[in-house]
Protein backbone atom coordinates (compact mmCIF):
# COMPACT_ATOMS: atom_id res chain seq x y z
CA UNK A 1 0.00 0.00 0.00
CA UNK A 2 2.77 2.36 0.79
CA UNK A 3 4.82 1.78 -2.73
CA UNK A 4 1.23 2.29 -4.38
CA UNK A 5 1.01 5.61 -2.80
CA UNK A 6 4.37 6.84 -2.89
CA UNK A 7 3.96 6.16 -7.10
CA UNK A 8 0.84 7.95 -7.45
CA UNK A 9 1.85 10.86 -5.60
CA UNK A 10 5.24 10.82 -7.34
CA UNK A 11 3.39 10.55 -10.52
CA UNK A 12 1.07 13.61 -9.37
CA UNK A 13 3.94 15.45 -8.57
CA UNK A 14 5.98 14.83 -12.19
CA UNK A 15 2.74 15.68 -13.97
CA UNK A 16 2.61 19.30 -12.03
CA UNK A 17 6.56 19.89 -13.38
CA UNK A 18 5.47 18.86 -16.70
CA UNK A 19 2.42 20.77 -17.23
CA UNK A 20 4.59 23.77 -15.56
CA UNK A 21 7.28 23.62 -18.00
CA UNK A 22 4.72 23.01 -21.38
CA UNK A 23 2.49 26.00 -20.03
CA UNK A 24 5.60 28.44 -20.12
CA UNK A 25 6.88 27.12 -22.92
CA UNK A 26 2.86 27.94 -24.44
CA UNK A 27 2.03 24.49 -25.63
CA UNK A 28 -1.79 23.72 -26.61
CA UNK A 29 -3.93 21.64 -24.34
CA UNK A 30 -2.53 18.35 -25.75
CA UNK A 31 1.03 19.64 -25.92
CA UNK A 32 0.40 19.74 -22.06
CA UNK A 33 -0.91 16.88 -21.52
CA UNK A 34 1.72 14.89 -23.47
CA UNK A 35 4.54 16.64 -21.65
CA UNK A 36 2.75 15.88 -18.18
CA UNK A 37 2.64 12.27 -19.21
CA UNK A 38 5.95 11.50 -20.96
CA UNK A 39 7.35 13.69 -17.53
CA UNK A 40 5.30 11.51 -15.07
CA UNK A 41 5.78 7.59 -16.88
CA UNK A 42 9.02 8.35 -18.73
CA UNK A 43 11.50 6.79 -15.73
CA UNK A 44 9.10 4.27 -15.04
CA UNK A 45 8.40 3.30 -18.69
CA UNK A 46 12.35 2.99 -19.44
CA UNK A 47 12.88 0.99 -16.04
CA UNK A 48 10.54 -1.58 -16.32
CA UNK A 49 11.68 -2.21 -20.06
CA UNK A 50 15.10 -2.48 -18.61
CA UNK A 51 13.63 -5.34 -16.12
CA UNK A 52 11.69 -7.22 -18.62
CA UNK A 53 8.53 -6.02 -16.86
CA UNK A 54 6.27 -5.78 -19.95
CA UNK A 55 3.24 -4.07 -20.45
CA UNK A 56 5.17 -1.68 -18.49
CA UNK A 57 3.38 -0.06 -15.45
CA UNK A 58 0.95 2.41 -16.77
CA UNK A 59 -0.45 0.10 -19.79
CA UNK A 60 -1.27 -2.56 -16.94
CA UNK A 61 -3.91 -0.05 -15.05
CA UNK A 62 -5.92 2.78 -16.28
CA UNK A 63 -5.53 4.06 -12.63
CA UNK A 64 -2.01 5.99 -14.08
CA UNK A 65 -3.96 7.52 -16.87
CA UNK A 66 -6.84 9.21 -15.18
CA UNK A 67 -4.63 10.38 -12.26
CA UNK A 68 -2.10 12.17 -14.93
CA UNK A 69 -5.34 13.76 -16.58
CA UNK A 70 -6.57 14.79 -13.53
CA UNK A 71 -3.72 16.53 -12.05
CA UNK A 72 -3.80 18.22 -15.81
CA UNK A 73 -6.76 19.20 -14.80
CA UNK A 74 -6.08 20.66 -11.57
CA UNK A 75 -2.86 21.86 -12.69
CA UNK A 76 -4.43 23.86 -15.59
CA UNK A 77 -7.42 25.46 -13.33
CA UNK A 78 -4.59 26.64 -10.41
CA UNK A 79 -1.72 27.64 -12.48
CA UNK A 80 -1.67 31.16 -11.49
CA UNK A 81 -2.07 30.26 -8.13
CA UNK A 82 1.18 27.46 -9.17
CA UNK A 83 3.00 30.55 -10.39
CA UNK A 84 2.91 32.32 -7.53
CA UNK A 85 5.47 30.02 -5.79
CA UNK A 86 8.62 31.46 -8.13
CA UNK A 87 10.01 27.63 -7.46
CA UNK A 88 7.13 25.58 -7.77
CA UNK A 89 8.42 23.77 -10.27
CA UNK A 90 11.29 22.84 -8.35
CA UNK A 91 9.65 22.03 -5.55
CA UNK A 92 7.52 19.47 -7.24
CA UNK A 93 10.09 18.09 -9.57
CA UNK A 94 12.34 17.54 -6.44
CA UNK A 95 9.16 15.68 -4.56
CA UNK A 96 8.98 13.74 -7.51
CA UNK A 97 12.57 12.35 -7.83
CA UNK A 98 12.33 11.61 -4.21
CA UNK A 99 9.42 9.78 -4.65
CA UNK A 100 10.42 7.86 -7.66
CA UNK A 101 13.64 6.60 -6.67
CA UNK A 102 12.35 4.82 -4.07
CA UNK A 103 9.64 3.41 -6.38
CA UNK A 104 12.28 2.61 -8.63
CA UNK A 105 14.80 0.56 -5.41
CA UNK A 106 11.40 -1.01 -4.61
CA UNK A 107 10.68 -2.64 -8.54
CA UNK A 108 15.11 -3.50 -8.68
CA UNK A 109 14.51 -5.61 -5.19
CA UNK A 110 11.27 -6.86 -6.15
CA UNK A 111 13.30 -8.38 -9.70
CA UNK A 112 15.87 -9.56 -7.01
CA UNK A 113 18.86 -7.03 -8.14
CA UNK A 114 21.83 -6.74 -6.89
CA UNK A 115 21.43 -2.86 -4.77
CA UNK A 116 23.69 -1.07 -6.54
CA UNK A 117 21.84 -2.50 -9.74
CA UNK A 118 18.73 -1.17 -7.43
CA UNK A 119 20.09 2.27 -7.07
CA UNK A 120 21.17 2.47 -10.63
CA UNK A 121 17.37 1.93 -11.31
CA UNK A 122 15.93 4.10 -8.70
CA UNK A 123 18.02 6.90 -10.35
CA UNK A 124 16.54 6.36 -13.84
CA UNK A 125 13.08 5.75 -12.69
CA UNK A 126 13.44 9.55 -10.86
CA UNK A 127 15.47 11.48 -13.89
CA UNK A 128 14.43 10.22 -17.55
CA UNK A 129 11.12 11.47 -17.22
CA UNK A 130 12.42 14.59 -16.32
CA UNK A 131 15.53 14.00 -19.31
CA UNK A 132 12.63 13.10 -21.73
CA UNK A 133 10.02 16.43 -20.85
CA UNK A 134 13.34 18.57 -21.16
CA UNK A 135 14.50 17.63 -24.99
CA UNK A 136 10.70 18.05 -26.17
CA UNK A 137 10.65 21.09 -24.62
CA UNK A 138 13.92 22.22 -26.39
CA UNK A 139 15.77 22.33 -23.19
CA UNK A 140 19.14 21.20 -21.50
CA UNK A 141 17.96 17.99 -18.80
CA UNK A 142 18.44 19.25 -15.57
CA UNK A 143 20.35 16.09 -14.66
CA UNK A 144 22.94 17.40 -17.54
CA UNK A 145 23.58 20.34 -16.00
CA UNK A 146 25.89 21.44 -13.40
CA UNK A 147 22.49 21.51 -10.74
CA UNK A 148 22.77 18.63 -8.23
CA UNK A 149 20.31 15.59 -9.32
CA UNK A 150 21.00 12.31 -9.96
CA UNK A 151 23.60 12.53 -7.08
CA UNK A 152 21.11 13.42 -4.52
CA UNK A 153 18.87 9.82 -6.00
CA UNK A 154 21.99 7.63 -5.73
CA UNK A 155 22.76 9.04 -1.80
CA UNK A 156 19.28 8.80 -1.28
CA UNK A 157 19.25 5.25 -2.35
CA UNK A 158 22.69 4.79 -0.38
CA UNK A 159 20.76 5.99 2.59
CA UNK A 160 18.13 3.09 2.38
CA UNK A 161 20.13 0.31 1.64
CA UNK A 162 22.79 1.40 4.69
CA UNK A 163 19.14 1.79 7.25
CA UNK A 164 17.97 -1.75 6.37
CA UNK A 165 20.87 -3.22 7.47
CA UNK A 166 19.79 -2.40 11.07
CA UNK A 167 16.85 -3.42 13.30
CA UNK A 168 14.42 -1.19 12.23
CA UNK A 169 10.87 -1.19 10.43
CA UNK A 170 11.35 -1.05 6.54
CA UNK A 171 8.93 1.47 6.15
CA UNK A 172 10.83 4.04 8.59
CA UNK A 173 14.21 3.41 6.39
CA UNK A 174 11.79 4.29 2.95
CA UNK A 175 10.41 7.24 4.27
CA UNK A 176 13.88 8.38 5.71
CA UNK A 177 14.99 7.48 2.54
CA UNK A 178 12.40 9.99 -0.15
CA UNK A 179 12.83 12.88 2.78
CA UNK A 180 16.79 12.34 2.04
CA UNK A 181 16.60 12.86 -1.17
CA UNK A 182 13.98 15.75 -0.93
CA UNK A 183 16.08 17.62 1.84
CA UNK A 184 19.73 17.45 -0.05
CA UNK A 185 18.67 18.34 -3.16
CA UNK A 186 17.25 21.77 -1.43
CA UNK A 187 19.97 22.24 0.48
CA UNK A 188 21.97 21.47 -2.37
CA UNK A 189 20.27 24.10 -4.71
CA UNK A 190 20.24 26.81 -1.55
CA UNK A 191 23.64 26.78 -0.90
CA UNK A 192 24.48 26.22 -4.69
CA UNK A 193 26.69 22.93 -4.12
CA UNK A 194 27.52 21.37 -7.20
CA UNK A 195 29.58 18.91 -9.03
CA UNK A 196 33.01 19.99 -10.53
CA UNK A 197 32.47 21.52 -14.02
CA UNK A 198 35.49 20.11 -15.70
CA UNK A 199 35.52 23.19 -18.14
CA UNK A 200 37.78 26.00 -17.59
CA UNK A 201 36.61 29.79 -18.52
Amino acid sequence: MLYFVVDILGTVAFAISGVLVAMEKKLDLFGVFIIAFVTAVGGGTLRDLLIGNTPVGWMQTPVYLFVILATVIVAILFVNQLKHFRKSLFLFDTIGIGLYTMVGIEKGISAELLPVMCIALGTITASFGGVIRDILCNEIPVIFRKEVYATVCILGGTIYFILIQFPIDETFAYIAAIAAIIIMRLVAVKFRISLPNIYRS
